[in-house]
């Protein structure tokens, strides 16, 4: 039985081009795909925010000379395309609900031809009848990472909890892909994530999720099941509240 009635998930962009570091593998898209419908179909109401980083990184772009006004932009227009490819691959799998495609696309700036227009109300009508809904485009704004979109639609659309998921199975005292003497923590309060100078989201992010009270599950996405055993409240990953 699930743990959770309703969840924000974020989902890394890099995670989705796997090894290739750019673009996005098939086998890894059809993987979050299928996970993504087995806690769906658990009674899980399920809304996601993805990343761009596998296509467009603003921050890059400003490195290589772009104004960061514009190289945001583009990096929101990435995560366009990669909640595209995910809710196309759980469609695939997936049968509508009443006409209405299983999982649906929204964007924080209107584009009717590609995705319906974000708005938090009919984001919350949409997963309490079942969808699975993407809500693309970041914040909309420049300047703002995916990490704090996230935070601010899981408390807009009154998540019970906020999941990370990513390539790490957890929080560590230091990346544990560079320095093997990293602890694992498994459970810390978000002031202990500042003393620490822990850098799981930024501070916008954090300070959001710690103002609202929406607790965060970090934990390892890539390895399948994973977000299954997270629902079912296995010790999976590390939990800030």
């Amino acid at each position: 039985m699930a743990q959770y009635k309703r969840v924000l998930l974020k989902l890394s962009g890099e995670s989705l081009a796997a090894g290739s570091k750019q673009g996005i593998d098939t086998t890894r898209l059809h993987d979050y795909a299928s996970q993504i419908i087995e806690i769906s179909d658990m009674g899980v109401e399920v809304a996601i925010v993805v990343g761009g980083g596998n296509i467009f990184r603003g921050m890059a772009g400003s490195a290589e000379g772009l104004d960061r006004v514009s190289g945001d932009r583009m990096g929101m227009l990435a995560t366009v395309i990669n909640a595209l490819a995910i809710s196309a691959a759980i469609n695939a799998q997936c049968p509508a609900i009443q006409g209405t495609p299983r999982a649906v696309v929204m964007t924080s700036t209107p584009m009717e031809s590609y995705a319906r227009y974000y708005d938090a109300l009919t984001a919350r009508q949409l997963l309490a009848q079942g969808h699975i809904v993407f809500i693309a485009g970041g914040t909309g704004n420049p300047f703002f990472t995916t990490d704090s979109a996230s935070a601010l639609r899981g408390i807009e659309l009154q998540a019970d909890i906020m999941l990370k998921g990513t390539r790490v199975d957890g929080i560590y005292t230091a990346d544990p892909e560079r320095d093997p003497t990293a602890i694992k923590l498994s459970r810390l309060t978000y002031q202990e994530v500042y003393d620490r100078g822990l850098r799981i989201m930024d501070l916008t992010a954090m300070t959001l999720c710690q103002e609202n009270h929406l607790p965060i599950i970090v934990f390892d996405m890539d390895t399948t099941g994973n977000l299954a055993r997270v629902m079912r409240g296995e010790e999976i990953g590390s939990i800030v509240s």
